[in-house]
């Protein structure tokens, strides 16, 4: 068995194969979502629940070609997904099996599967569930920080075997070239004529080279230390633990706190080299344009979000200038009102005053 797996956490290229003797190339399934909604005759949702996830076909924010590059995407937060698609039932007895597909998370996954499901033709597609019984589970599974591996689990006499060897993810490398982000496909660009329109590269400001740990030598070594063996009595082997009869549906089984996994290319084959082949010109061409392209637009978010922090804390300081300043003309209107109450007070006591002497001036007079 051999498993690849590059880009956990953007594009996938998962696969598994189960090695024998080679034999005239067989091709039992192969899906790329060339033919738009055609897919929903194709897949089917399971009803066991009423509440699973819906999935979309897009190629998603990031591809090489939009059409093209579409695949399944999951829409909703914090669902279940169950989604199958039924072929021509096939056995990988004495046969070598490669089983692989492609993942992009473009959510930041923190917590889901990208796996796939191998089933046999006697399952319910409308009843599948997590519970259903499954011949091969593979792919990416992520849940929490360094919790991120590739599943790969056999079905076999009643019972589900899974990988000892945990099987890691490579992180991404910067590439020394990005494409341009300035540069604009001509308006008279024929694809059938032209081929397909590639934007030209320039050099990426954050490549620095391949990293390397600075090595020094190592007084105290004494060579690579061999830890002992003994027989291990559970030992049963069983050259058929990875051989099934009637192989017949891919299901995707799937639980995803954030939503946004595409799923695309896949393909069940007894031939690696039309598998590597494949894969070359599908997930090949595609990883480093759309690698690059997020790093781009996680850049401009990040301006962009800058600029916004920015413009909201000018906003806010202008309100409390704004505040500030129209409490000062109110104390200023309010002094003004202060001083001019007593004028108007005094004109009233002089009035008064006055008419108090006249009237004493008039008793006088009587008097």
């Amino acid at each position: 068995m051999k498993s690849l797996s590059l880009l956990p956490l953007l594009l996938l290229l998962t696969t598994c194969t189960l090695r024998a003797q080679g034999k005239r190339r067989q091709v039992y399934f192969r899906e790329e979502f060339e033919d738009g909604d055609g897919w929903t005759k194709r897949w089917v949702q399971s009803k066991h629940q009423s509440d699973y996830g819906k999935f979309q076909l897009t190629a998603g924010k990031f591809y090489q070609d939009k059409e093209r590059d579409k695949g399944l995407q999951t829409s909703e937060d914090a669902k279940f997904y169950a989604l199958s698609t039924r072929f021509k039932p096939f056995s990988n007895v004495n046969e070598t099996l490669v089983v692989q597909f492609s993942v992009k998370h473009e959510q930041g996954i923190d917590c889901g599967g990208g796996y796939v499901k191998l089933f046999p033709a006697t399952l319910n597609q409308e009843d599948m569930h997590s519970e259903s019984q499954y011949y091969i589970m593979f792919g990416p599974d992520i849940c929490g920080f360094g919790n991120n591996r590739l599943q790969v689990i056999f079905y076999h006499h009643g019972k589900y075997h899974e990988n000892n060897k945990t099987l890691k993810c490579r992180d991404w490398e910067d590439s020394e070239f990005i494409p341009d982000p300035e540069a604009k496909k001509p308006d008279d660009w024929n694809e059938e004529i032209d081929g397909v329109w590639e934007g030209p590269l320039i050099p990426n400001a954050k490549y620095k080279g391949e990293w390397k740990p600075r090595i020094i030598d190592n007084p105290n070594y004494q060579g690579e230390w061999i830890h002992p063996e003994i027989d291990n009595p559970k030992y049963r082997p069983d050259p058929n633990i990875c051989h099934y009869y009637n192989i017949s549906v891919l299901g995707l089984d799937l639980w995803q706190v954030k939503s946004g996994s595409i799923f695309d290319n896949f393909l069940l084959t007894n031939d690696e080299e039309f598998a590597e082949e494949v894969g070359n010109k599908t997930w090949g061409l595609r990883k480093d344009v759309e690698q690059q392209w997020r790093e781009l637009f996680e850049e401009m978010e990040k301006k962009k979000e800058a600029e916004e922090t920015k413009m909201k804390r000018e906003r806010e300081r202008a309100r409390q200038e704004d505040i500030w300043g129209l409490d000062e003309e109110d104390e200023e209107d309010n002094e003004e009102d202060s001083e001019e109450e007593p004028d108007e007070k005094s004109k009233l006591e002089d009035s008064a005053s006055l008419g108090k002497k006249e009237a004493r001036f008039d008793q006088k007079d009587e008097l």
